[in-house]
Protein backbone atom coordinates (compact mmCIF):
# COMPACT_ATOMS: atom_id res chain seq x y z
CA UNK A 1 0.00 0.00 0.00
CA UNK A 2 2.80 2.45 0.94
CA UNK A 3 4.70 1.64 -2.26
CA UNK A 4 1.55 2.23 -4.31
CA UNK A 5 1.04 5.64 -2.64
CA UNK A 6 4.66 6.65 -3.37
CA UNK A 7 4.26 5.60 -6.99
CA UNK A 8 1.04 7.61 -7.22
CA UNK A 9 2.73 10.71 -5.77
CA UNK A 10 5.63 10.38 -8.19
CA UNK A 11 3.25 9.97 -11.13
CA UNK A 12 1.32 13.06 -10.02
CA UNK A 13 4.54 15.10 -9.83
CA UNK A 14 5.56 13.97 -13.31
CA UNK A 15 2.11 14.83 -14.68
CA UNK A 16 2.26 18.27 -13.05
CA UNK A 17 5.62 18.96 -14.69
CA UNK A 18 4.27 17.88 -18.07
CA UNK A 19 1.15 19.98 -17.62
CA UNK A 20 2.94 23.24 -16.83
CA UNK A 21 1.23 25.82 -18.99
CA UNK A 22 3.09 27.14 -21.99
CA UNK A 23 2.24 30.65 -20.81
CA UNK A 24 4.17 30.02 -17.58
CA UNK A 25 7.20 28.92 -19.61
CA UNK A 26 6.92 32.00 -21.78
CA UNK A 27 6.80 34.48 -18.92
CA UNK A 28 9.95 32.91 -17.50
CA UNK A 29 8.81 31.01 -14.42
CA UNK A 30 10.25 27.71 -15.57
CA UNK A 31 13.25 26.52 -17.57
CA UNK A 32 13.97 23.14 -19.14
CA UNK A 33 17.44 21.67 -18.76
CA UNK A 34 18.71 20.51 -22.15
CA UNK A 35 20.98 17.95 -20.50
CA UNK A 36 18.70 16.04 -18.12
CA UNK A 37 15.35 17.27 -19.57
CA UNK A 38 14.08 18.28 -16.13
CA UNK A 39 11.72 21.25 -15.88
CA UNK A 40 13.06 23.54 -13.20
CA UNK A 41 11.78 26.57 -11.32
CA UNK A 42 13.87 29.41 -12.70
CA UNK A 43 14.39 31.17 -9.37
CA UNK A 44 15.82 27.96 -7.90
CA UNK A 45 18.24 27.76 -10.84
CA UNK A 46 19.30 31.39 -10.34
CA UNK A 47 19.93 30.78 -6.64
CA UNK A 48 22.16 27.88 -7.67
CA UNK A 49 24.43 30.14 -9.81
CA UNK A 50 22.37 29.27 -12.92
CA UNK A 51 23.47 25.65 -12.64
CA UNK A 52 20.98 22.77 -12.93
CA UNK A 53 20.50 21.38 -9.38
CA UNK A 54 19.65 18.00 -10.89
CA UNK A 55 22.57 17.28 -13.25
CA UNK A 56 25.02 20.17 -12.84
CA UNK A 57 24.64 21.65 -16.32
CA UNK A 58 25.89 25.24 -16.46
CA UNK A 59 23.28 27.42 -18.14
CA UNK A 60 24.47 30.34 -20.22
CA UNK A 61 24.61 33.65 -18.35
CA UNK A 62 23.94 37.24 -19.31
CA UNK A 63 26.79 39.69 -18.76
CA UNK A 64 24.79 41.41 -16.02
CA UNK A 65 24.24 38.20 -14.05
CA UNK A 66 27.86 37.11 -14.54
CA UNK A 67 29.16 40.41 -13.19
CA UNK A 68 26.87 40.16 -10.16
CA UNK A 69 28.32 36.70 -9.41
CA UNK A 70 31.98 37.68 -9.82
CA UNK A 71 32.36 41.36 -8.89
CA UNK A 72 31.85 42.67 -5.35
CA UNK A 73 28.52 44.44 -4.94
CA UNK A 74 28.68 48.16 -5.58
CA UNK A 75 32.21 48.16 -7.02
CA UNK A 76 31.57 47.71 -10.76
CA UNK A 77 32.06 50.82 -12.90
CA UNK A 78 31.24 50.30 -16.57
CA UNK A 79 33.42 51.89 -19.25
CA UNK A 80 32.69 52.55 -22.95
CA UNK A 81 29.00 52.02 -22.25
CA UNK A 82 27.78 54.34 -24.99
CA UNK A 83 29.96 53.08 -27.84
CA UNK A 84 27.63 52.70 -30.83
CA UNK A 85 27.53 49.90 -33.39
CA UNK A 86 27.68 51.05 -37.02
CA UNK A 87 26.98 49.27 -40.29
CA UNK A 88 30.34 49.70 -42.07
CA UNK A 89 29.47 47.45 -45.02
CA UNK A 90 25.84 48.62 -45.36
CA UNK A 91 24.76 45.04 -44.74
CA UNK A 92 21.03 44.81 -45.39
CA UNK A 93 18.92 44.57 -42.22
CA UNK A 94 21.93 44.72 -39.89
CA UNK A 95 21.10 48.07 -38.28
CA UNK A 96 17.50 47.03 -37.61
CA UNK A 97 18.67 43.75 -36.09
CA UNK A 98 21.05 45.59 -33.76
CA UNK A 99 18.28 47.98 -32.67
CA UNK A 100 15.89 45.09 -32.01
CA UNK A 101 18.49 43.25 -29.93
CA UNK A 102 19.34 46.36 -27.94
CA UNK A 103 15.69 46.78 -27.04
CA UNK A 104 15.23 43.08 -26.22
CA UNK A 105 18.40 42.57 -24.14
CA UNK A 106 18.72 46.08 -22.68
CA UNK A 107 22.43 46.11 -23.56
CA UNK A 108 24.14 47.90 -26.45
CA UNK A 109 26.61 45.25 -27.56
CA UNK A 110 27.88 41.72 -26.97
CA UNK A 111 30.45 42.66 -24.34
CA UNK A 112 30.35 44.70 -21.12
CA UNK A 113 33.61 46.16 -19.82
CA UNK A 114 34.60 47.98 -16.68
CA UNK A 115 36.45 48.21 -13.37
CA UNK A 116 35.54 46.18 -10.32
CA UNK A 117 36.78 44.31 -7.27
CA UNK A 118 36.93 40.60 -6.50
CA UNK A 119 36.97 40.17 -2.73
CA UNK A 120 38.65 43.56 -2.58
CA UNK A 121 41.18 42.94 -5.36
CA UNK A 122 40.89 45.55 -8.13
CA UNK A 123 40.62 44.31 -11.73
CA UNK A 124 39.55 45.37 -15.19
CA UNK A 125 37.02 42.92 -16.57
CA UNK A 126 35.28 42.23 -19.88
CA UNK A 127 32.23 39.95 -19.94
CA UNK A 128 30.79 38.72 -23.23
CA UNK A 129 27.05 38.09 -23.57
CA UNK A 130 25.69 35.32 -25.79
CA UNK A 131 22.22 36.89 -25.77
CA UNK A 132 23.48 39.56 -28.18
CA UNK A 133 24.11 37.98 -31.60
CA UNK A 134 25.63 34.94 -29.87
CA UNK A 135 28.50 37.05 -28.59
CA UNK A 136 29.82 37.53 -32.12
CA UNK A 137 32.79 39.88 -32.43
CA UNK A 138 32.22 42.99 -34.48
CA UNK A 139 34.16 46.25 -34.51
CA UNK A 140 32.59 47.57 -31.30
CA UNK A 141 33.23 44.33 -29.40
CA UNK A 142 36.87 44.43 -30.52
CA UNK A 143 37.22 48.11 -29.65
CA UNK A 144 35.64 47.73 -26.19
CA UNK A 145 37.92 44.80 -25.33
CA UNK A 146 41.00 46.62 -26.67
CA UNK A 147 40.09 49.77 -24.75
CA UNK A 148 39.61 47.81 -21.52
CA UNK A 149 43.04 46.18 -21.97
CA UNK A 150 44.54 49.66 -22.41
CA UNK A 151 42.80 50.77 -19.19
CA UNK A 152 44.35 47.82 -17.36
CA UNK A 153 47.81 48.83 -18.64
CA UNK A 154 47.25 52.49 -17.72
CA UNK A 155 46.18 51.64 -14.18
CA UNK A 156 48.53 48.65 -13.72
CA UNK A 157 45.67 46.25 -13.01
CA UNK A 158 45.11 42.58 -13.91
CA UNK A 159 42.71 41.90 -16.77
CA UNK A 160 40.02 39.21 -16.86
CA UNK A 161 37.72 38.29 -19.72
CA UNK A 162 34.78 35.88 -19.72
CA UNK A 163 34.48 34.56 -23.26
CA UNK A 164 31.33 33.34 -24.99
CA UNK A 165 31.06 33.70 -28.74
CA UNK A 166 30.05 32.18 -32.02
CA UNK A 167 33.07 33.89 -33.61
CA UNK A 168 33.49 36.80 -35.99
CA UNK A 169 30.38 38.78 -36.98
CA UNK A 170 29.72 38.09 -40.65
CA UNK A 171 27.76 41.34 -41.13
CA UNK A 172 31.01 43.26 -40.67
CA UNK A 173 33.17 41.02 -42.85
CA UNK A 174 36.90 41.79 -42.89
CA UNK A 175 36.43 44.55 -40.30
CA UNK A 176 35.30 41.90 -37.84
CA UNK A 177 38.29 39.69 -38.64
CA UNK A 178 40.64 42.63 -38.04
CA UNK A 179 39.55 42.64 -34.38
CA UNK A 180 41.48 39.39 -33.88
CA UNK A 181 44.79 41.14 -34.59
CA UNK A 182 43.73 44.28 -32.76
CA UNK A 183 42.88 42.55 -29.48
CA UNK A 184 45.91 40.25 -29.69
CA UNK A 185 48.21 43.24 -30.20
CA UNK A 186 46.74 44.96 -27.13
CA UNK A 187 47.31 41.81 -25.06
CA UNK A 188 50.95 41.72 -26.20
CA UNK A 189 51.35 45.20 -24.69
CA UNK A 190 49.67 44.00 -21.49
CA UNK A 191 52.20 41.18 -21.33
CA UNK A 192 55.10 43.57 -21.93
CA UNK A 193 53.83 45.63 -18.99
CA UNK A 194 54.10 42.50 -16.80
CA UNK A 195 50.37 42.42 -16.01
CA UNK A 196 48.25 39.33 -15.46
CA UNK A 197 45.65 38.22 -18.01
CA UNK A 198 43.10 35.53 -17.08
CA UNK A 199 40.88 34.12 -19.81
CA UNK A 200 37.73 32.23 -18.74
CA UNK A 201 36.14 30.10 -21.47
CA UNK A 202 32.41 29.43 -21.22
CA UNK A 203 29.93 27.63 -23.44
CA UNK A 204 30.40 28.20 -26.35
CA UNK A 205 33.75 29.84 -27.18
CA UNK A 206 34.38 29.37 -30.89
CA UNK A 207 35.65 30.89 -34.13
CA UNK A 208 37.74 34.04 -34.27
CA UNK A 209 37.43 34.66 -30.53
CA UNK A 210 39.06 31.29 -29.78
CA UNK A 211 41.69 32.06 -32.42
CA UNK A 212 42.60 35.36 -30.75
CA UNK A 213 42.21 36.73 -27.23
CA UNK A 214 40.44 33.72 -25.70
CA UNK A 215 43.53 31.53 -26.15
CA UNK A 216 46.14 34.07 -25.04
CA UNK A 217 45.61 34.07 -21.29
CA UNK A 218 48.50 33.70 -18.87
CA UNK A 219 46.02 31.43 -17.12
CA UNK A 220 43.11 29.86 -19.00
CA UNK A 221 40.14 28.62 -17.00
CA UNK A 222 36.95 27.00 -18.30
CA UNK A 223 33.53 26.05 -17.05
CA UNK A 224 32.54 22.35 -17.06
CA UNK A 225 31.42 20.81 -20.37
CA UNK A 226 31.93 24.05 -22.31
CA UNK A 227 32.20 23.85 -26.09
CA UNK A 228 35.56 25.34 -27.08
CA UNK A 229 37.01 25.31 -30.58
CA UNK A 230 37.60 27.11 -33.85
CA UNK A 231 35.67 25.29 -36.58
CA UNK A 232 32.83 22.85 -35.97
CA UNK A 233 33.53 19.09 -35.63
CA UNK A 234 31.82 18.27 -38.94
CA UNK A 235 33.98 20.76 -40.85
CA UNK A 236 37.13 19.38 -39.22
CA UNK A 237 36.18 15.78 -40.00
CA UNK A 238 35.52 16.65 -43.62
CA UNK A 239 38.86 18.46 -43.85
CA UNK A 240 41.15 15.86 -42.23
CA UNK A 241 39.07 12.84 -43.32
CA UNK A 242 39.22 11.33 -39.84
CA UNK A 243 36.71 10.51 -37.11
CA UNK A 244 37.15 12.80 -34.11
CA UNK A 245 37.39 11.45 -30.51
CA UNK A 246 34.35 11.51 -28.24
CA UNK A 247 34.03 14.77 -26.32
CA UNK A 248 36.26 16.58 -28.78
CA UNK A 249 36.16 20.37 -28.15
CA UNK A 250 34.71 20.00 -24.66
CA UNK A 251 36.59 21.62 -21.79
CA UNK A 252 37.34 18.27 -20.14
CA UNK A 253 39.04 16.98 -23.31
CA UNK A 254 41.01 20.22 -23.68
CA UNK A 255 42.15 20.11 -20.05
CA UNK A 256 43.44 16.57 -20.57
CA UNK A 257 45.39 17.73 -23.63
CA UNK A 258 46.88 20.85 -22.04
CA UNK A 259 44.90 23.57 -23.80
CA UNK A 260 43.40 24.95 -20.57
CA UNK A 261 44.78 25.07 -17.03
CA UNK A 262 41.75 24.28 -14.88
CA UNK A 263 38.03 23.57 -15.03
CA UNK A 264 36.18 25.58 -12.39
CA UNK A 265 32.61 25.12 -11.19
CA UNK A 266 30.66 28.36 -11.33
CA UNK A 267 30.07 28.47 -7.58
CA UNK A 268 33.87 28.34 -7.11
CA UNK A 269 34.82 30.81 -9.85
CA UNK A 270 34.98 33.97 -7.76
CA UNK A 271 37.15 32.40 -5.03
CA UNK A 272 39.41 30.79 -7.65
CA UNK A 273 39.96 34.12 -9.39
CA UNK A 274 40.64 35.79 -6.04
CA UNK A 275 43.28 33.21 -5.14
CA UNK A 276 44.99 33.64 -8.52
CA UNK A 277 44.96 37.43 -8.15
CA UNK A 278 46.45 37.22 -4.66
CA UNK A 279 49.11 34.76 -5.80
CA UNK A 280 50.22 37.04 -8.65
CA UNK A 281 49.89 40.34 -6.82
Amino acid sequence: MVIDKIKKINQTEEENKKNIKASDMLIGKWVKCDACKEILYKEEVHRNYSVCPNCGKHFRLSARRRISQIIDEGTFVEINKDMETRNPLDFEGYSKKIEALQEKTNIKEAVTTGYGEINGEKVVIAVMDGNFMMGSMGSVVGEKITSSIEEAIKNKLPFIIFCVSGGARMQEGIISLMQMAKTSSALAKLDEAGLLYISVLTDPTTGGVTASFASLGDIILAEPNALIGFAGPRVIEQTIKQKLPDGFQKSEFLLEHGFIDKIVERRDMKDTLYKILRLHK
